[in-house]
């Protein structure tokens, strides 16, 4: 099988995991893969398998004004196709609404190519404005296939997008995580025999740490034993470190950073918390159950209903409702038998949501589609990518 992945970028976010989790796992079956993004390389968080063939267009121009905005993709859609006619692959999976917009322009009119966009937000929770919700609107119907992570995204896209094929597969989850730079040692911060909340993912607004903060510090003088750790990078750093400060909660509340080396941080940690606003289907929560961890989400749009069995790995509460959140956190917190039940269902996700289990329902939409069915040879080279 020839593959093209188109995405914009492999920075440090969901969707690049997945994608980045994908060639390597594609790549090792011996498939022929190609990643393009449209960010340079020197962006690259995610590391690829070498046998992967990695282009950057290099126009990742971000001037907000319309005229600019529509040279770009103009730009973009030609540079895609030019890398299209010399691939010439058999497939092209594109990531994330614009990617797919472009991917369906760029494509138009190339003979023996199968295209599929994917989802990796709920769309109603992330609008793009007019311009780009038409252009998807259109784009859609012209892809073989569109992919959602989750049936409510699904049921959108059915009623808002000219979509002609639609199907739902969920992200994978890798265990053992790989170690990657930067690392950075759980104990620079995690001081021994404290117990470790632990939140992960972009320092942005739709996350809503300071939610998780402001539930911590109601907790932290009934809790003396526990601290809270959250991993990532992002816009809200410096207003989350002022809600720090101003709570008095320096010495018990920790913000590292962006880490390469999560797993070792999952694995010092004794709950997970996830405050998002919404979801796509969170890659950081798959990763700290399949690490043992139980997790407290907010029953958001969408995802973490579809990780977290309720009452059995981890709770859920309704989405923004504070006063539950911080119960559900103190439920855990004080009960060590209940988190051990928990972090022991956890783990569940690594076979749920198993790397062979997800490439098997993509490998059923590619022979849906009139792609010959690839079968999964048993070489050690599989072995040591599901080891990491």
């Amino acid at each position: 099988m020839r593959l093209l992945i188109y995405i914009h970028s492999l920075e440090n976010g969901g969707a690049e995991r997945v994608v980045a989790n994908l060639a390597n796992y594609w790549a090792s079956i011996g498939w022929e893969l190609t990643l393009v993004t449209v960010a340079p390389r020197g962006s690259d968080f995610y590391v690829l398998d070498p046998a992967v063939e990695r282009i950057a267009l290099d126009l990742a121009d971000t001037r907000p004004n319309l005229l600019a905005g529509i040279n770009r993709t103009v730009r973009r859609v030609r540079a895609l196709r030019r890398v299209l006619r010399t691939v010439r692959p058999e497939v092209a999976l594109s990531a994330m609404h614009t990617a797919n917009v472009v991917l369906a322009a760029a494509s138009r009119g190339l003979p023996g190519l199968r295209t599929f966009g994917s989802e990796h937000n709920f769309p109603p929770r992330a609008p793009m404005g007019i311009l780009w919700e038409t252009m998807r609107r259109h784009a859609y119907g012209r892809l073989s296939a569109v992919v959602a992570l989750t049936e409510e995204c699904a049921h959108w896209l059915t009623f808002h997008t000219g979509v002609r094929s639609l199907v739902v597969i969920p992200n994978a989850v890798t265990w053992p995580l790989p170690v990657q730079a930067p690392r950075v040692d759980p104990c620079s911060c995690c001081a021994p025999g404290r117990h470790i909340l632990l939140g992960v993912g972009r320092l942005s607004a739709e996350k809503s740490f300071a939610t998780l903060v402001g539930a911590f510090g109601l907790l932290a003088a009934r809790r003396p034993a526990w601290d809270l750790v959250i991993l990532g990078e992002g816009p809200e750093r410096a207003a989350l470190e002022a809600q720090v400060r101003d709570a008095g909660l320096q010495g018990r509340v920790f913000l590292p950073g962006r880490v390469g080396n999560p797993g070792e941080w999952y694995e010092h940690a004794a709950l997970y918390g996830m405050s998002s606003d919404f979801e796509g289907f969170p890659n950081t929560l798959l990763e700290a159950m399949a690490c043992g961890l139980p997790a407290v989400s907010f029953d958001c749009d969408t995802g973490p209903r579809d990780i977290i069995r309720h009452g059995v790995d981890g709770l859920l509460v309704p989405a923004g409702e504070t006063a539950p959140f911080c119960a559900a956190l103190e439920r855990l917190m004080g009960d060590d038998d209940l988190r051990e039940e928990f972090a022991i269902r956890a783990t569940q996700v690594r076979e749920r949501f198993s790397m062979p289990k997800v490439a098997a329902m993509w490998d059923a939409l590619f022979a849906c589609h009139g792609l010959k069915r690839q079968p999964l040879p048993a070489t050690s080279r599989i072995a040591s990518t599901e080891a990491g």
